[in-house]
C-alpha cells in the first residue's frame, strides 16, 4: 500500500482518467433498455403517418352539422364503415354533402370528411336517440344503418389527429447522450426503428472477502456475520445502470480470491471488492492483487492507498487481466463499501456508459442538530443523513461508525464536512450528496 495520503477527488480523478466509455454496438429495441444512444435519431415517417380519428363515431363535413341539436338533428347517409388498419372507405368512395361514414378510433379519416362526431352525440344510426349509442357501437363494423342523427355540431378537424401532428420527417426523435427507457423505446418502434446504436450498459462483477462471511438464509456459527456488502453494492450497481452480478463470499486466501477474478474477467467490464484491503493480516485482496502488473500483464497492477476520507480510508485501484479491465477494491464495513461505491464506483458506471453527468446531484443544507458535529482534522467525513427539500435542512442519521447499516437504510443523503472541518454547529451550511 502507498505511503501517500490520497485526497478523495484525486483518487476518483485517476479512476475518470483510467475509465473510457465503452464501444457501441447495436442492438435490438429490447435490448437497449437502460443503454446510451450514441448517435442521434432523426424521424423518417411522420408520426402519426396519416389523419385519423382519435374517437369513434361518424366522419363528416362541416357544413353537414352546423346548428345541429337534440331537437334538430342533423340527418346524414352512411356510406359506409372505416376501420382501423383498414385503407379507407371501399372503392374509393368520398363523403359527400350529406352524408357521413362510421369511423373507429385510429382509423384513417376518408376522403372529404373535414372532422369526426363522437357517437355519443349522436343516434348510433339505429334512430333511437342516445341512449341506444354505445349498445348500437359495440356491433361495428357490421354493415352501416343507412342513416345517422347527429345532435351537435363540431369545427374542421375535431376529433382528428392531423399527419405529423406528433413528429414530422426530418425531426430530431432522439439526441445522443439519451438514457433509452420505456417511452423512448415506445418512440423508437412507432417511427420504425427497430435496432439504435448505444454504448451497451456495463457488466460489473461485485464480489465479497471474508471467511466469516456467511450467505443470507444459512445458520450463524460463532465468528460469523452475514454477506451484505455484495447484496447492496450489487444492487447499487444495477441502481447505476449496470448489468451486474453478484459473487458469493470469497474465502481469506489469496490464490482462490485470484482465481475467482480470473474466472469473472470474461463478463466483467469493471471488478468490484470489498474487504481485505487494509493493514490486517488477512487482507487478502491486497495479498492477492499487489503483485498482478507483471510482465504478462504490461499495463495492469492494482495501487493500494489510503485517502482522507472517514469512512474508506483504505482503498484500491488499477486494472487487472489481458484487457486491463478496471478494479476497484473497496473497504469491508458496509457503510464504508457503500460510501465508497457511491464517490467512486458510480462515477466510473456511468463513464463507460458515456454519461456527461456522472454524479449525484449536491446541494447546499443547514444541519439540523443538537449539538456540534464532529469531524477528524485532514479528513473529509461521509455522515448519513435525512435531507427535507422544504426546509432546506439535513439531519444525520445515526453515529459515524462505518458498521452501522441500520442507520444507513433510514438515510437518503450523505453529509459532507471537508477536510479543513473539525466542528459544525447547529445551522451550519454544507454540501449535501443526494441518494435518491
Amino acid at each position: 500500500m502507498s505511503s501517500t495520503i490520497w485526497s478523495v477527488d484525486e483518487h476518483l480523478d485517476d479512476i475518470l482518467a483510467t475509465v473510457r466509455p465503452l464501444e457501441p454496438i447495436e442492438l435490438q429495441l429490447p435490448d437497449a433498455q437502460g443503454c446510451v444512444l450514441v448517435k442521434d435519431v432523426v424521424v423518417e415517417v411522420a408520426l402519426p403517418p396519416f389523419d385519423n380519428s382519435s374517437m369513434d363515431g361518424y366522419a363528416v363535413r362541416i357544413a353537414d352539422v352546423e346548428g345541429a341539436s337534440e331537437e334538430f338533428p342533423a340527418v346524414l347517409t352512411v356510406i359506409g364503415d372505416v376501420a382501423a388498419g383498414s385503407a379507407g372507405l371501399a372503392d374509393g368512395q368520398v363523403v359527400g354533402p350529406g352524408q357521413a361514414a362510421r369511423i373507429m378510433t385510429g382509423a384513417p379519416l376518408p376522403a372529404g370528411a373535414e372532422a369526426v362526431v363522437p357517437v355519443e352525440w349522436t343516434d348510433g344510426g339505429t334512430g333511437e336517440g342516445p341512449a341506444a349509442t354505445m349498445r348500437a357501437h359495440s356491433d361495428a363494423p357490421e354493415g352501416a344503418t343507412g342513416e345517422v342523427r347527429v345532435h351537435r355540431s363540431v369545427e374542421a378537424g375535431a376529433h382528428v389527429r392531423e399527419r405529423g401532428s406528433d413528429v414530422k420527417p426530418g425531426d430530431l426523435a432522439l439526441r445522443a447522450g439519451s438514457i433509452v427507457g420505456p417511452p423512448q423505446i415506445g418512440l423508437l418502434a412507432a417511427i420504425g426503428c427497430a435496432t439504435v446504436v448505444v454504448r451497451p450498459r456495463p457488466r460489473v462483477v461485485v464480489l465479497s472477502t471474508g471467511s466469516e462471511l456467511v450467505q443470507p438464509g444459512e445458520e450463524l456459527t460463532g465468528g460469523q456475520i452475514y454477506d451484505s456488502n455484495s447484496f447492496a453494492l450489487t444492487a447499487a450497481a444495477r441502481d447505476a445502470g449496470a448489468i451486474a452480478y453478484r459473487v458469493g463470499a470469497v474465502t481469506d486466501d489469496a490464490e482462490t480470491l485470484r482465481a475467482t477474478i480470473d474466472d469473472q474477467l470474461i463478463r466483467a467490464d469493471v471488478i468490484v471488492t470489498t474487504g481485505g484491503v487494509s493493514v490486517g493480516a488477512y487482507d487478502v485482496v491486497k495479498e492477492a492483487l499487489s503483485s498482478v502488473g507483471d510482465e504478462d500483464e504490461p499495463g495492469s497492477g492494482i495501487d493500494f492507498r489510503k485517502l482522507a476520507m472517514q469512512p474508506g480510508k483504505p482503498q484500491g485501484f488499477g486494472s487487472i487481466g489481458p484487457d486491463h479491465t478496471p478494479l476497484l477494491a473497496l473497504p469491508g464495513n458496509p457503510v464504508s463499501s457503500y460510501v465508497s461505491f457511491e464517490l467512486f464506483v458510480r462515477p466510473a458506471i456511468r463513464a463507460l456508459m458515456g454519461l456527461p453527468d456522472l454524479h449525484r446531484p449536491t446541494v447546499r443544507a443547514v444541519l439540523s442538530v443538537d449539538k456540534a458535529l464532529t469531524s477528524p482534522a485532514g479528513r473529509r467525513q461521509f455522515l448519513r443523513g435525512t435531507y427535507d427539500e422544504e426546509a432546506g435542512t439535513v439531519t444525520p442519521v445515526g453515529g459515524s461508525g462505518s458498521h452501522l447499516i441500520a442507520a444507513l437504510a433510514q438515510a437518503d443523503a450523505l453529509i459532507v464536512l471537508p477536510e479543513d472541518t473539525t466542528s459544525a454547529e447547529p445551522g451550519t451550511e454544507t454540501d449535501v450528496i443526494l441518494l435518491r
